[in-house]
């Protein structure tokens, strides 16, 4: 039996426990006088003490059903206990409990047993009232938390849209671990008779209790302060959720205290119908999806269609006769939905004043920014709107070279003067890391030296990078407003939508980071802070600035920038995409010149469909996400540690791990894996509380050059076309398997199979191979893992698009258009023209963005000088896709005629 460490959520334990529990139970019921039976009743007694650490955080089977199935086991009545825990496990694994009572005597029927959920029709699960559970914490005994229950239950009534149990827990602790551990809770219910401290085994419980950060914090508490305090813990680790305070304190006394998520306080009284009612209205408050509500009432109404658009209302799929396979395919409601109104209860896109405008603003709540917009192309168009917005033709922009490409086109179309930042390279496996926060500090510093520091205007990051490196964003943007107290960040998080559903990764967010900056520039402690190390760095030289660690003045302006691809990682139809707002200057500088960008890049006819989607997929977050991203990091974990620990996989595969993708230098914790095969799980939030970046665990690299296949050869001809396993990303030697919210078990045990499958082959292939054939094979592996080309940085602008020699920002704006008048470009061979015209010291500079496929990023852009690192870089990549380079005319550079005529254009003239 695996251990507790061995799991990173208790979902997945609770849920391993109750199988094998109900296996135990059934054989000691089949043969009680077996030999195995004394082995059987140390198992079964040892599962019970497990899951009686986790069962009092939930409602069903509820602890006094637990107790009496330990109680039937003390008795020997092993045939009804195995009755009662099959009956318990099959109604958490199906969710028939959320429908239904589910009785647990022997002799009790019941009929809708063999309904399971999987075996309804959507329609019948979209009509079925949606369940969740009520915790309330008040430490009682046995007979005052029946009381309670009962009189919470007693309010329930038929035309109720919802139904819901009750939990009670005594504790601030067990209130803590219960959100943890249980995603079904959904309100929190804090009465006064709460106390501090835990009764159940801390050892276990403190891996998951330290998940909720501010710890410290804890014991220094007044008992006086417990309920208030709760609700405010419970807003950092789950503030998606609803909590309601019943205090015997003074409205005087509750005012001045910050009551977190509290909806609402009840005054020393039992008004249970208020209480059950407020519980009812914020549920609502969440499931509310303005948009899909509209666009589902619109496909209702009987209309006559006179506008754009002859696929609405299904009218010429349903009239025509060869194409009647799409309506059937896709159904008729999706045609029904399909207008280019804006009328009849739907809304604008552009213009948004009614559903649209509501779920965006639902979205701002469940993100956590202050204002939120929806695109429905994509991520790539919500780069480009946030940079025109705020970027102005020679302004500077920090920008992270081996970003998206979107970035790159938004440079130009902004005419931004570029400073691109390098990030950390991971040679041996042919890819990039993140950029150092002492790099970016240089690079500011050094523009502020050169007199530069007021053309600064964004730095632009990627959080988290395609391969799961994640920034420390909370010190990032602090020391970088030491420097520059007005500068704009835009965090990429194409890949990180569903972080803010999960507590260990929330605080590396864009939007948690700029709310916590904005409450802490406010603070008088940060005042202080902030006067004490001006004092201490006054006339301090550049090395001591970068070697502190820099606090912004309290006046520093928070302006936060945050793209997300919904449709990446949450639910959300193809190109679903939001951008996220936490500008503290949104409304006063940059409001007018954002709704031009916006007007410039959306279309007019945006998808309703994807709007729709949106707008039900924050519905879906803030009601399951935080189940949901447990889930999706658990499938992960479990893929780690499978890899990991299977001695034939080990011979030709490894799970990169934090230590292999993070120099020690910025780990400061000193974890370098997130699973030890001997210790289990390790506890992640110290990592992801101190580390100047992390690895997103959810994102699985593999590195595959043992195999003798390069990262794209497996990709394709191994995983998709022998077993249909579809991925994204390859490296020369690696792939990468990203799980999602939608990611089950089943779909890790299968990958498992596959990669044994692979193995045992190869072993086969090996076993069999002739020394020649043994010799190529070894071969192949040394050149994928040993002989790698070493990741090239970036070069340089050419002086045709600098201003100047002093910092290394460059034109690109120009150089991109420039190349448009083919008479100033050239072609070279790679091969052969421009190594000759390198060595005789001729500057080659790039026409064009060179994308290879993989990595994936431009290692050259239009006025970068090629250096011998990016030619030799180029001539070892053996990658089917160049985006940018044609291999039958060459790399695509500039004239020399046309940098001299371009360097002529900026030299002053004599009136000057």
């Amino acid at each position: 039996m695996q251990s507790v460490n061995d799991y990173y959520s208790a979902i997945q334990l609770r849920s391993d426990r109750w199988s094998a529990l109900r296996e135990v139970t059934r054989s000691l019921s089949n043969d009680p006088q077996c030999k195995k039976s004394g082995e059987l009743h140390k198992k079964i007694e040892e599962l019970f003490n497990s899951l009686a650490l986790i069962e009092p955080y939930w409602a069903f089977p509820g602890m006094s059903a637990f107790d009496h199935m330990r109680r039937q086991f003390e008795h020997r009545k092993y045939e009804d206990l195995a009755f009662s825990v099959h009956r318990v496990t099959r109604a958490l694994t199906t969710g028939a409990y959320r429908r239904r009572h589910i009785p647990l005597e022997r002799d009790s029927v019941d009929k809708e047993e063999h309904d399971d959920e999987a075996m309804l029709s959507p329609e019948a699960r979209a009509m079925s009232k949606p369940y969740f559970e009520v915790l309330i914490v008040d430490e009682v005994n046995e007979h005052q938390e029946r009381w309670l229950k009962s009189n919470v239950l007693r309010m329930r009534r038929p035309e109720d849209p919802y139904l819901f149990e009750a939990v009670v827990v005594p504790s601030l602790e067990d209130a803590l671990i219960a959100i943890l551990f249980n995603h079904n809770i959904q309100a929190i219910v804090v009465r006064p008779g709460l106390v501090l401290k835990s009764k159940l085994d801390q050892p276990t419980l403190a891996r998951y209790l330290n998940r909720a950060g501010g710890q410290e914090e804890l014991e220094a508490l007044r008992p006086e302060d417990y309920g208030p305090e709760l609700c405010r813990l419970i807003a950092r680790v789950r503030p998606e959720l609803d909590a309601y305070l019943v205090t015997e304190r003074s409205v005087e006394d509750i005012a001045g205290l910050d009551l977190g998520i509290c909806r609402r306080v009840f005054y020393n009284q039992e008004d249970f119908m208020e209480l059950h009612l407020n519980i009812l209205r914020g549920v609502q408050a969440r499931q509310k999806t303005p948009f899909f509500t509209a666009l589902v009432e619109y496909s209702k109404q009987p209309t006559g269609v006179f506008h754009a658009m002859p696929i609405s209302r299904g009218k010429s799929i349903s009239r025509s006769h060869w194409i009647q396979d799409m309506g059937a395919f896709y159904g008729p409601n999706i045609f029904l939905a399909e207008t280019s109104a804006t009328s009849g209860g739907l809304d604008s896109l552009l213009e948004p004043h009614g559903p649209i405008k509501e779920a965006q603003e639902l979205a701002s709540r469940a993100f956590g920014s202050k204002q939120t917009f929806f695109a429905t192309n994509g991520t790539s168009t919500c780069n480009k709107i946030v940079v025109q917005a705020l970027v102005r033709p020679g302004d500077i922009v920090l920008v992270d070279r081996d970003c998206h490409k979107s970035h790159h086109y938004g440079m130009v179309l902004s005419g931004a003067q570029v400073v691109y930042l390098d990030s950390y390279p991971l040679n041996e496996y042919s890819m990039y890391g993140a950029v150092p926060l002492r790099d970016i500090k240089h690079q500011l510093l050094a523009l502020k030296a050169a007199g530069k520091l007021d053309r600064v205007r964004m730095l632009l990051l990627t959080n988290c990078t395609f391969d799961g490196i994640v920034y420390n964003v909370e010190r990032v943007m602090e020391e970088c407003l030491a420097i520059k107290p007005d500068l704009i960040f835009l965090w990429d998080e194409a890949w990180f939508a569903f972080a803010r559903f999960g507590p260990t990764y929330r605080q590396r967010t864009a939007m948690n980071a700029a709310n916590v900056l904005r409450e802490k520039f406010r603070s008088e402690s940060h005042l202080k802070a902030y006067e004490k190390q001006q004092e201490k760095l006054k006339d301090a030289d550049t090395e001591t600035l970068l070697n502190t660690r820099l606090i912004p003045p309290p006046n520093a302006r928070v302006r936060t920038y945050a793209t997300q691809s919904t449709h990446k990682t949450l639910t959300s139809l193809r190109q679903g995409s939001m951008i996220h707002v936490n500008d503290q200057d949104f409304k006063g500088e940059v409001e007018q010149s954002f709704h031009e960008a916006y007007m410039t890049h959306t279309s007019t006819s945006p998808n309703y469909q994807i709007i729709a989607s949106l707008d039900v997929g924050r519905r879906q977050v803030e009601l399951e996400g935080f189940e949901f991203v447990q889930r999706q990091v658990e499938a992960a974990m479990s893929m780690r540690r499978a890899i990991s620990t299977h001695p034939l996989l080990q011979k030709y595969f490894k799970v990169l791990t934090a230590g292999d993708m993070i120099p020690e230098k910025h780990r400061e914790s000193g974890v370098t894996s997130y699973y030890d095969s001997e210790q289990g799980w390790t506890d992640i939030w110290d990592c992801w509380e101190k580390d100047e970046f992390v690895l997103d665990a959810t994102r699985v690299t593999l590195a595959v050059g043992g195999t003798g296949w390069d990262g794209d050869t497996f990709k394709t001809d191994i995983l998709m076309d022998q077993y249909g396993i579809q991925i994204n990303k390859t490296s020369r030697n690696t792939v990468l398997f990203m799980t999602n919210i939608g990611t089950t078990r089943s779909s890790v045990a299968y990958l498992i199979e596959v990669l044994v499958e692979i193995a045992k082959g190869l072993d086969d292939l090996l076993d069999d191979a002739s020394r020649m054939e043994r010799l190529s094979f070894d071969r192949r592996v040394k050149n994928l893992m040993e002989d790698l080309p070493p990741l090239p940085d970036f070069s340089r602008f050419h002086d045709a698009f600098r201003k100047d020699n002093v910092t290394s920002e460059g034109d690109i704006r120009s150089a991109f258009f420039l190349s448009y008048d083919e008479n100033n470009c050239d072609y070279l061979e790679l091969d052969g023209s421009v190594k000759a015209a390198m060595d005789s010291g001729q500057e080659v500079v790039s026409a064009s963005f060179i994308i290879p496929y993989p990595p994936g990023f431009p290692i050259l852009v239009p006025g970068q000088v090629v250096s011998k690192e990016i030619l030799a870089f180029m001539r070892a990549l053996d990658v089917n896709e160049i985006h940018g380079y044609r291999a039958d005319l060459g790399l695509r550079v500039f004239t020399p005629e046309a940098l001299a005529s371009q360097i002529k254009l900026k030299l002053p003239t004599a009136a000057e």
